[in-house]
């Protein structure tokens, strides 16, 4: 007989089956910091590996931030040496980096990250990457998108899968995951700047879900992640059904151009309008990234009014205009 299944493995399987996340001979790359979701992340993952028919292996990122970081680093690495698991280990001053590309340290600190996992993965020849982010990871996303302004997109909050980035813990919470940790004997590294109310996700951690929590409702984070959940649903049938629409309102499609019938366009409710026009902006540059929701609101407006050769610029490289029953949009590389 095998080892008994903690809760938490149990509900790791149950979301891996659930969201189809992992299938047999799959080959995946785990971002861990040292912290008690990483931590937990693979651990678990290497508990359930022969199970699952998986090969795994370890990403991690020294960011030179603080002085623990040499700390955390080393321990990560013995812990990955007693397991066996192979660890690959970069060194980046974010700093530095942050400086240089002039944006903040949280953004630069993302971005080298995910450019690190995506080189390991190839170096490997891995065809998944799993991040630790849990069910109140996803609540203070929904948080954070809902204070700054964002449409029903952004409630869906932290995506359990996208493309081959998984996150197997995205249904556990914060204190399975630590008494997970205690139980195993894991002894995570606790990020001091987690601790810190200078970041925005801080402050919605420490103080924000604290005080919804004691004055409103004590089970906010199973509220955020029901709404991150419907959301989601629904983000999903209006994409799909937006990805259809744009196939009969497509007149023509290259590199360089998209054309839209018009009045096809203007017939189609508002919202299917919303989803089919980021739909197309994807389409052509590949993001849509930087596209606020009032350019998309202005192609609508143009689009109605069928004013041709009036010209949107989205951004420095996408331009919108109307001319003989067309919607053109046009990237310039």
């Amino acid at each position: 007989m095998g080892t008994r299944k903690s809760k938490l493995e149990q509900k790791v399987l149950q979301t891996i089956s659930e969201y189809e996340l992992i299938e047999k001979n799959d080959k995946i790359i785990i971002g861990v910091s040292g912290g008690p979701d990483s931590m937990c992340l693979l651990d678990c993952l290497f508990c359930l590996k022969d199970e699952l028919k998986i090969q795994i292996y370890v990403a991690h990122i020294n960011h030179m931030l603080r002085k623990e970081a040499k700390e955390e680093t080393k321990y990560v690495q013995e812990f990955c040496d007693k397991i066996n698991v192979p660890i690959f280990v970069k060194y980046a001053d974010i700093n530095k980096m942050a400086k240089d590309n002039k944006i903040g340290t949280e953004e630069m600190g993302r971005k080298v990250r995910y450019e690190f996992f995506n080189e390991v993965a190839k170096k490997v020849d891995a065809n998944k990457i799993a991040t630790a982010h849990n069910s109140n990871d996803n609540a203070e996303t929904v948080l954070m998108n809902l204070i700054r302004g964002s449409g029903t997109s952004g409630l869906k909050g932290i995506d359990i899968k996208n493309g081959y980035y998984i996150r197997p813990l995205r249904q556990c919470d914060r204190i399975e995951i630590e008494k997970y940790c205690q139980k195993r004997n894991l002894n995570p590294k606790i990020d001091s700047s987690n601790l810190e109310k200078i970041y925005t996700r801080n402050k919605i951690r420490l103080e924000l879900i604290p005080y919804l929590q004691k004055e409103f409702n004590p089970n906010i984070i199973n509220s955020l992640n029901n709404l991150s959940n419907i959301a989601r649903e629904e983000n999903d049938y209006f994409n799909k059904t937006a990805n259809k629409v744009y196939e009969t309102l497509k007149i023509g499609e290259n590199e360089k151009e998209i054309i839209l019938d018009l009045k096809k366009f203007n017939d189609v409710p508002k919202v299917i309008k919303q989803k089919t026009i980021i739909y197309t902006i994807n389409k052509i540059t590949g993001t849509i990234k930087g596209i606020e929701k009032i350019k998309v609101e202005d192609i609508i407006k143009l689009s109605r009014n069928g004013i041709s050769n009036k010209y949107l610029h989205l951004n420095k490289n996408i331009k919108v205009y109307i001319e003989k029953g067309k919607i053109i949009f046009t990237y310039i590389k």
